[in-house]
């Protein structure tokens, strides 16, 4: 190694990109010795010594060319489905202070020349470059350094300094739903920066264990799924921060939460779904559990601080989740034939501007027959097979307004698809309002009506996530699920 001694001449910034990108080959290295206090080198009275490789030096190029920059949004490598730019806008909308915000996808060759650049005045930082980043930066926050990860980077009169608000959006994704890990075994799946920023709460929470989970042990505290499994079942809290169960993915799911008979809360960072399989199979066991959105908002809020040098009132981070949640979330109906589901579903579509789908209309479309037809000429499972199909379909979408068929909810499968962006209400209607219907071959008589509902109640109270007695009118019913859902 050849040392280098920094004369002050340049940034932080500038000097570890030229070494580690410009002067050296992808298998030279540039390694900084930090000397003194601060974060910026041209603050510090000691020199900063700098090494690298002597075989990998070449020539430094010229600085880029600043090009027309963006001021404040995200840079990743895929961001099709980010909502930052939603949650940003809602943020500049409650302050009283818009600015713009641009999603800004970059290959990995594109980083460093877009930070040399530093033709921007905040952006936030999404996988897979919140290590990428950090040689980049004049000055980086102690807790960011910590870390090891950068997701907010602010650029004050050129120079680019980092922060890590990823922090502050799971400590209060765990405190807003009670799990706390104090004293507690925790297992962060996975090893990437979001998994350090999990292991740094937790510690700071309390924590009495922590191990991080890999597919291959890596590093000290990291055990194998396959070790978890075998030692470390007494685990309390689990914290998914790998993107298994991401959408387009939605059925995968990194372990089961079955298999921890102690486990009192559960966390997925991922956001989309709403709630992954992971999340749905630790709420089936009454455990605590809460997908990752909550930190999303809370991480913008923070940063929009940074951004913009001014604090944010408390209560902002809570509005914008419910808003973003109830937008997103599909409103679900479930009950029997003939209770009300398509009727007060078209209401709520017209109170809230949304698309309503009814499973039985596409079914009788795509079929071209009558309900009636397909059981007497397939038999119900043909129906049961298509009405699965119908609701996969509908449940990969977002905000809408779904009517299902009153067995829908008998195949668990249904129920899980349509849980991962919805939410199931159960109208809740007196036998006596429920009259027979020709064109459903289950309950065409008062006698099928009434064994078909003793029957499916308890299935219908099982699976919902709200329910409301469905004795009154059309806009009495949708008055009901609205403030049901706080919407």
């Amino acid at each position: 190694m050849i040392p280098l001694l920094y004369t002050g001449q340049g940034s932080l910034r500038t000097v570890s990109r030229r070494l580690s990108c410009a002067t050296c080959s992808p298998r030279g290295t540039a390694r900084i010795i930090w000397q003194g206090a601060g974060n910026d080198p041209a603050d510090r009275e000691t020199p900063l010594l700098v090494t690298a490789s002597a075989k990998s030096m070449r020539p430094v190029r010229a600085p880029l060319k600043r090009s027309k920059g963006m001021e404040y949004g995200l840079i990743g490598e895929h961001l099709p489905h980010s909502f930052s730019k939603i949650i940003h806008e809602k943020i500049g909308s409650y302050t009283g202070r818009p600015y713009p915000y641009e999603l800004k996808e970059l290959g990995p060759e594109e980083v460093g020349s877009f930070l040399e650049a530093a033709d921007f005045k905040g952006i936030n930082v999404t996988i897979p470059y919140k290590q990428t980043v950090i040689p980049y930066l004049d000055g980086i926050s102690d807790q960011a350094r910590q870390i090891g990860a950068v997701n907010t980077i602010v650029n004050r009169d050129g120079k680019l300094y980092g922060y890590n608000t990823d922090y502050y959006g799971m400590r209060d994704l765990l405190l807003r739903n009670s799990i706390d890990p104090s004293g507690k075994k925790v297992l962060i799946l996975g090893t990437g920066g979001t998994s350090r920023t999990a292991h740094a709460v937790v510690s700071d929470l309390g924590a009495a264990q922590i191990f991080k989970v890999s597919r291959t042990r890596k590093e000290e505290g990291t055990v194998t799924y396959d070790e978890a499994l075998e030692s470390h079942t007494d685990a309390q809290i689990i914290i998914n921060t790998t993107p298994c169960g991401m959408f387009p993915a939605i059925d995968g799911c990194p372990l089961d939460p079955g298999h921890f008979p102690d486990l009192c809360g559960l966390i997925d960072a991922v956001y989309n779904p709403l709630r992954t399989t992971l999340v749905l199979e630790a709420q089936k066991r009454g455990i605590p559990a809460q997908g990752g959105l909550y930190m999303l908002v809370v991480q913008a809020v923070y940063a929009s601080e940074l951004f913009m040098d001014k604090k944010i009132d408390n209560g902002v981070a809570g509005r914008i989740f419910q808003e973003i949640l109830n937008s997103r979330r599909n409103i679900v109906l479930t009950g029997m034939s003939m209770s009300g589901k398509t009727t007060l579903g078209t209401v709520l579509a017209q109170k809230l501007g949304r698309r309503m789908e009814d499973t039985d209309a596409m079914i009788v479309r795509q079929e071209q027959r009558e309900i009636t037809s397909i059981f007497a000429e397939d038999g119900e499972t043909y129906f049961r097979d298509a009405e699965s199909a119908v609701i996969r379909q509908l449940a990969s979408e977002n905000g809408l307004i779904i009517s299902t068929g009153g067995g829908a909810v008998l195949r668990r499968e249904n129920v899980d698809a349509l849980k991962k962006n919805g939410y199931i209400v159960f109208l809740d209607r007196p036998l006596s309002q429920i009259l027979p219907a020709d064109d459903r071959p289950l309950a065409n008589t008062k006698e099928k009506v009434a064994a078909l509902l003793e029957k499916r109640y308890p299935i219908y109270r099982a699976v919902c996530d709200g329910s409301i007695y469905n004795d009154g009118s059309p806009e009495e019913g949708a008055e009901k699920i609205l403030t049901l859902l706080q919407v």
